[in-house]
């Protein structure tokens, strides 16, 4: 099949999901790009948990973290990383699976600057993952930070933006009696053509 088989009329999956989120931004109540973000550690055990999808590039998808949390130290061991989008509004799913990179550039900064001060300063202070005493650590750790950085904290080195360049994407709406409309994009390699192909629901 080509793109053009597509039976959503997409002739690019990168470029549906934004669709799609454009969508939900105006029908989901709370945070239309949260994502289930799934990572493996080096056992082999996955893990799961929901983030925020910041920007939805030509061809990636990016998020942001602390660099030494799990999913920050999975990823770079690993390499890859997939998500799930599910809209409840919209009845749709999107999947993604996909190479990932560090974005700790002007990029990284400039997104860093866009948050308030309160998370600029939790990023200085939580040390993400770790056994943490009580909430009053947590909390002093915070005026700590801020005591040191003052009102304009520069991005940490530890923390910063995750970019996933996929390599599959399928897309999923609800369909009467769960006869459902699936589609699986695909391709070698982040450079090389989308194939698509139509799936059994």
């Amino acid at each position: 099949m080509t793109p053009q088989d597509s039976i959503f009329d997409a002739t690019d999956p990168v470029a549906l999901v934004r669709l799609w989120m454009d969508e939900a931004a105006r029908l989901e109540l709370n945070d239309p790009n949260a994502i289930a973000l799934a990572t493996v550690d080096p056992a082999g055990m996955p893990n799961v948990r929901i983030v925020l999808l910041k920007e939805i590039e030509a061809d990636a998808f990016v998020f942001y973290t602390n660099y030494d949390s799990a999913k920050g130290r999975e990823i770079d061991a690993a390499g890859q990383a997939a998500f799930c989008i599910h809209w409840k509004s919209l009845r749709r799913q999107v999947r993604v699976r996909g190479t990932v990179s560090r974005e700790e550039g002007a990029q990284a900064d400039a997104y860093y600057r866009s948050r308030g001060l309160g998370s600029r300063l939790g990023a200085w202070a939580s040390d993400q993952s770790r056994p943490l005493a009580d909430r009053a650590t947590l909390e002093a750790r915070v005026e700590e930070a801020g005591a040191l950085h003052g009102d304009d904290p520069k991005r940490p080195p530890f923390w910063g933006g995750f970019r996933l360049r996929p390599t599959e994407i399928e897309f999923w709406r609800d369909g009467a009696d769960r006869l459902h409309d699936r589609e699986r994009w695909s391709r070698e390699g982040v450079e090389d053509p989308w194939y698509v192909k139509r799936l059994f629901p």
